[in-house]
C-alpha cells in the first residue's frame, strides 16, 4: 500500500513588492508581512497574471516561523 505524500509549503518572494508569500498545504498563499512571528499576521494573497514569484530553498521557512 502507497501512503500518499504529503504536501509541504512552499515560499515565495514577490518582485514587485519585495514580500515573503507562502502557499500552504491547501493551495492558498498568504502575504507575510515583516516583523516578528509573520505567521500569525499573514495576509490573504490573489496571485495575478502580473504577479512575478521566486521560488525560495526552504530552509528559510524555519526564520519566518512556519508551522509546516
Amino acid at each position: 500500500m502507497i501512503s500518499p505524500r504529503r504536501q509541504r509549503a512552499v515560499l515565495f518572494v514577490e518582485r514587485s513588492c519585495q514580500q515573503w508569500i507562502v502557499r500552504d498545504p491547501e493551495g492558498n498563499f498568504w502575504l507575510l508581512p515583516s516583523g516578528e512571528n509573520p505567521w500569525s499576521q499573514r495576509q490573504p494573497f490573489h496571485p495575478t497574471e502580473e504577479t512575478e514569484l521566486e521560488l525560495v530553498p526552504g530552509h528559510y521557512k524555519y526564520m519566518l516561523g512556519l508551522p509546516f
